[in-house]
């Protein structure tokens, strides 16, 4: 079996939550894979230490090590754009089939719903999905998805 497989007990122990040192927000656990993948370029030795994503608007950190001796990655060291730390189009709600918060909020706006989720779903469901490795969280982004359609419905009540 292949050593990258194998789960390293300093990780398996690490907090599930942990303060971002830049912003001092609660940040989750994020996978390493997550983390090698969207890195733009890692060190030769990527350190064996729990990363955790910041998801805090103003804060420039994404990715920070429980183990402080290793490196911290920032927006720039990302090959995409983190869609929760952005304030311009396009922002990134869905990594995997392309999906924006302008899309949700236009498709909104013309029909008064948004089919975004289901279609996700259904792309989910055949198993065309990559989360793990497009999405900076390294989670599903069905979340962001009725996030965003929330807001479509408060601007639409007010």
């Amino acid at each position: 079996m292949s050593d990258c497989c194998s789960v390293n007990e300093s990780v398996r122990e690490a907090p599930a939550v942990m303060d971002c040192p830049v912003s001092g927000t609660r940040s989750k656990r994020v996978a390493a894979l997550t983390v090698k993948s969207l890195v733009r370029q890692l060190p030769l030795e990527m350190p064996k230490t729990q990363y955790y994503f910041c998801e805090t608007l103003g804060c420039d950190a994404v990715y920070f090590p429980l183990d402080t001796q290793a490196p911290l990655f920032r927006r720039g060291d990302l090959t995409v754009r983190v869609g929760a730390k952005e304030t311009e189009d396009p922002i990134p709600v869905c990594y995997c089939f392309g999906f924006t918060q302008k899309d949700i909020e236009k498709e909104f706006a013309e029909t008064g719903r948004s089919t975004v989720a289901n279609r996700i779903s259904a792309e989910v469901k055949a198993g065309n999905c990559a989360c793990e490795v497009k999405n900076p969280s390294g989670k599903c982004c069905l979340g962001s998805v009725a996030r965003v359609v929330r807001n479509c419905v408060r601007r639409r009540e007010r």
